[in-house]
């Protein structure tokens, strides 16, 4: 009589799978349209409340960021033991209600604490979703799907900069909050209804025991133990420090320094970053999907060498006075900048088994988040604020100089986690 031998149940067809990560995409879409809409309009929103530099970063930075990232982590450690669609569909629909609820704010406080509700709804959206990704495609797909997701950062950025760009200039930025909003809310009852719960470690080749759970001081040691992630998260934090340095001030330097209306710096930023990240994050995944099969370095090694180059574009940036070359840079930075986060979500979750996967990306993202979107877009504020009685207009061009020496110590970090990455 043969032996019975034991596999995972067989994993949904590739049309089904194509879709929960079409839809997974779209869920992140959303995220950042919400997430994102702010920068574009904060121009208009600093001459109407009367902000400053330092507030906008508050708003589009730091506070939003605290709350994202702090409440990221025991979401995350629920959703390894529960439904995470179930979390996805409801953060959306939270996210998505106070952004609409940030078009009433008549002061700071009261944008800021909508902010914050955007913060804890946005908290359950990507670790939930990377683990289900996680679960229905196999590691040699993985950074590649993990990528594709990530593009919903660039096509939300394109919507949230072109329809707020639009919407500012024609009918007002608390219209822009109220109809960008509004559909995250509908789009979240047809993602719970038609997206299912994979088992976890379907596409593992050893997987977790079911209903396998792990405490946080038990994930914290595995991971701070492995020198290959201790590097990535510094090595993430730091360049999205940049990333976000530069991509939440762009209106505004569009603005002040090239003199470019609301509605035209909605259509360049969304299709600047829109196309041009989106491309990079999908060409990151690619190439180390291709590269990392003989050597699994170029996981990191790809990153490492799209932020060297791009620090040579972030000058152009800056710097150059041509607005066709200063957009053209921009561009340039948009796509080598958005090389590094399915690559790096990949490695991270190569490192533990499949029920740490959710929490091992919240992990991930508070140190990402918390260095890169908390500190970057209030770092650059500080110091515009701070140079702008010894340049005036020109304060802010000075304060996105940060970037520089941020940018080569998170490409020597990545660097570093590959070499880390090639011993073990």
């Amino acid at each position: 009589m043969p032996a019975k031998t034991t596999s995972n149940p067989p994993q949904p067809g590739n049309r089904y799978l194509n879709y929960v990560l079409f839809m997974l995409t779209l869920v992140y879409i959303f995220n950042f349209v919400d997430r994102q809409l702010l920068v574009i309009l904060q121009e208009s929103i600093k001459k109407e409340l009367k902000l400053s530099d330092t507030q906008l970063g508050l708003l589009s930075g730091f506070t939003f960021a605290i709350f994202y990232v702090t409440l990221g982590i025991p979401i995350a450690r629920f959703a390894d033991k529960h439904n995470r669609r179930n979390i996805v569909a409801g953060s959306l629909g939270l996210w998505s209600i106070m952004t609409a609820f940030s078009g009433l704010a008549g002061n700071f406080i009261q944008l800021l604490l909508a902010r914050i509700g955007v913060g804890v709804g946005e908290a359950g959206g990507s670790p939930p979703a990377h683990a289900m990704i996680s679960d229905y495609f196999p590691p040699e797909k993985r950074s590649t799907a993990l990528s594709i997701y990530s593009t919903g950062i660039y096509i939300g950025i394109l919507i949230g900069f072109l329809m707020g760009g639009y919407l500012n200039q024609h009918l007002g930025w608390r219209t822009a909050f109220f109809v960008l909003g509004a559909p995250g809310i509908l789009f979240s009852l047809l993602f719970y209804v038609t997206v299912k719960e994979p088992k976890k470690g379907a596409t593992d080749v050893m997987a977790s025991t079911p209903g396998e759970t792990h405490s946080l001081s038990t994930v914290l040691k595995l991971l701070f133990s492995n020198r290959v992630f201790v590097f990535l998260a510094a090595a993430t934090g730091l360049h999205v420090f940049c990333l976000y340095g530069l991509l939440n001030w762009a209106p505004s330097f569009l603005s002040r320094l090239h003199g470019m209306k609301s509605a035209d710096i909605g259509v360049s930023l969304g299709l600047i970053y829109g196309f041009g990240g989106g491309i990079g994050t999908w060409t990151g995944g690619f190439l180390t999907d291709r590269l990392g099969k003989k050597d699994k370095g170029w996981y990191l090694k790809i990153p490492a060498y799209a932020i060297l180059i791009s620090i040579l574009f972030t000058a152009g940036t800056i710097f150059l006075q041509n607005i066709y070359l200063t957009l053209f840079c921009m561009g340039a930075c948009a796509f080598l900048q958005s090389m590094y986060l399915g690559p790096s979500i990949a490695v991270a979750h190569s490192l533990v088994p499949a029920s740490m996967r959710a929490l091992t990306s919240a992990i991930l993202f508070f140190v990402l988040n918390l260095v890169g979107l908390g500190f970057g877009p209030l770092v650059v504020g500080l110091l515009s604020d701070l140079f702008k009685s010894s340049f005036g207009a020109e304060s802010l061009r000075w304060a996105l100089t940060i970037i520089f020496p941020m940018s080569i110590a998170a490409a020597v970090l990545f660097f570093t986690a590959a070499k880390k990455m090639k011993i073990a």
